[in-house]
Order: C-alpha cells, then sequence, then structure tokens
C-alpha cells in the first residue's frame, strides 16, 4: 500500500481520538492512556518474536509513545487546552522542518516551509475556529506558560520519534507493540502515583477498547509503516488533516455548524499539501530502514 495511504489512515483514526474521548472526560488521563496502549499493544502480541530490537531501538519507542502522552497531557492539565492543544499540533510542521537535519539525502526547499506555515496556520483556524467561544478557559495564569512549554517538548518528541525511526537499525513494524506495551504500563504506573483510582463500567470499557484498537493502536502500526517507506516531508504536511478532522467530528457529535473559518481552514491545509507533494517529486525519498 502507498505510505501516503497509510499515513492517511492513522490520520483518519487520530481524527476520532478526541470524540471518542469526549465520553471519558472523567477518566484520568494516565488511566486513560495506559488502558488504551496496552489493548492497543495487543494485535501485536502474536509476533512477539520481532520484539526483539536493540536497546537503543527500544529506549527510542518508549520514549516516542510515552513521552509524548506524558507531556501532552501536563500540557492539557496546566494550559488552557484548546491553545495547548494548538502548540502540540506544531508536530507536522517540525517533521517537515526536522527532516533535512536528522534524514540524509533529504533537502529542504522554500516551498515546503512556505507549505508547512501554511499548513500551521490553517491547523490553527481549525482548532480556534472549532472552540467554544463562550467557553472560559480553565487554567490560566503563570502555570499555563508551563503547560505551553510541556505541549511544545511534546510536539517536538513526536517530531523527532517518527523520524529517528528512519535513523535506527531497521525494525519490524511488529515491534511498535512491545513500544505500546511498555509505554502503556508506565502509564498505568503514573495512574497509580499520581491520580485517584477510578471505577470503569461497561461504556467505558467499550469506549476505550475502541480507542486502543484504533487511534492508540492501529494508527501507530500504519504511521510507523508509512514513515518507513514514504516521504517524512510529505506526511508531515498530510498530518495537518489531523486537526481538521478531529475538530470537524467534534462539531459533528455535538450538532454545531461547520463554520466558514472551519472552510477556510480546509483549503489552507489541503493546499500545503498539494504543494508538499507538488514540491517532493524532484526529490528521492530514503528508505534505509525499510523491511
Amino acid at each position: 500500500m502507498h505510505p501516503n495511504l497509510l499515513a492517511l489512515g492513522a490520520i483518519l483514526l487520530w481524527s476520532s481520538l478526541a470524540t471518542l474521548g469526549v465520553s471519558l472526560a472523567e477518566l484520568p488521563p494516565f488511566l486513560l492512556t495506559g488502558l488504551a496502549l496496552l489493548i492497543g499493544s495487543l494485535p501485536a502480541w502474536p509476533l512477539w518474536r520481532q520484539w526483539r530490537v536493540p536497546p537503543r531501538t527500544l529506549a527510542l519507542g518508549v520514549g516516542g509513545l510515552f513521552g509524548y502522552h506524558f507531556l501532552l497531557f501536563i500540557g492539557l492539565r496546566l494550559a488552557p487546552p484548546v491553545e495547548a492543544n494548538l502548540v502540540n499540533y506544531l508536530w507536522p510542521l517540525l517533521i517537515v522542518l526536522l527532516a533535512p537535519v536528522l534524514l540524509p539525502g533529504i533537502r529542504l526547499r522554500p516551498a515546503h516551509v512556505l507549505a508547512g506555515l501554511l499548513g500551521f496556520s490553517g491547523a490553527a483556524l481549525a482548532i480556534l475556529g472549532g472552540s467554544d467561544p463562550t467557553a472560559a478557559d480553565a487554567n490560566t495564569g503563570t502555570l499555563a506558560w508551563a503547560g505551553y512549554l510541556a505541549a511544545a517538548a511534546a510536539a517536538f518528541t513526536w517530531a523527532v520519534y517518527s523520524l529517528l525511526t528512519r535513523r535506527v537499525a531497521a525494525f519490524p513494524t511488529g515491534a511498535v507493540g512491545l513500544f505500546a506495551l511498555l509505554s502503556g504500563l508506565l502509564s498505568l504506573l503514573c495512574h497509580l502515583l499520581l491520580e485517584p483510582s477510578t471505577a470503569l463500567d461497561a461504556t467505558d470499557l467499550g469506549l476505550v477498547t475502541l480507542i486502543g484498537l484504533g487511534p492508540m493502536g492501529a494508527a501507530f502500526y500504519l504511521w510507523d509503516r508509512a514513515l518507513k517507506t514514504g516521504d517524512a516531508r510529505t506526511i508531515g504536511l498530510l498530518s495537518y488533516l489531523t486537526p481538521l478532522g478531529s475538530t470537524s467530528l467534534l462539531l459533528a457529535s455535538t450538532g454545531r455548524a461547520f463554520s466558514t473559518t472551519l472552510m477556510l481552514a480546509t483549503v489552507m491545509i489541503v493546499g500545503s499539501a498539494l504543494l508538499g507533494l507538488r514540491t517532493g517529486r524532484g526529490d528521492a525519498s530514503p528508505r534505509t530502514t525499510a523491511k
């Protein structure tokens, strides 16, 4: 399957995360993350023989999955959630801009920078345009700055993780299941240390299972395969569809209208992806870690 289609599959699943999580807002974030990652690792259990990876690769995988979610949830707790989420969506732009730094044989052209900035602007419109202007932010003050820094660190972590999977020794995509398993266990440890115990009913378990099998499970495997076989800059630009899709699904689930702002965001995001696709056609895409 074409790597861009794999990336779009991951993006579609990630777009559903916010909508699925709305009904689980009462669950502590580390509990939700830990359970979802453990469930997400299940499809890879029959492939446990592929889990034999070098320590460096294992550290990268666990650091990427656990570190990203840890920093993101800290950011969402300390800063106003909409703004923190916007900062978090710097990661597609960082993938585009960091690819020439971290991956050999990739050049960054002015058109890539323009496409990245255009896509980020569209992502900002998608998120802010989909927020409720009448809702008061829960967190304000000096702690918000720490939240913004944590969200920015989360974006940097995911971008670096996504790119460095092509720099470490080649590993099968099934090894992502081990990354998710260990990350889930670390998240549950954080839950035990930092959060109150919470009972889950049958509805909660069903929604957690959907999240684990989809946006926090299958999406990781699709994303890993896409990054190993595709153009990191193009995939980074396609990632701007994530905040658009997430916001659109949230609006549909709550019955709110698709505003003019979101329509403009759609044009900007799709335009940035098309510009990146056209610009990337002349470059060879290194696939040194593809299996």
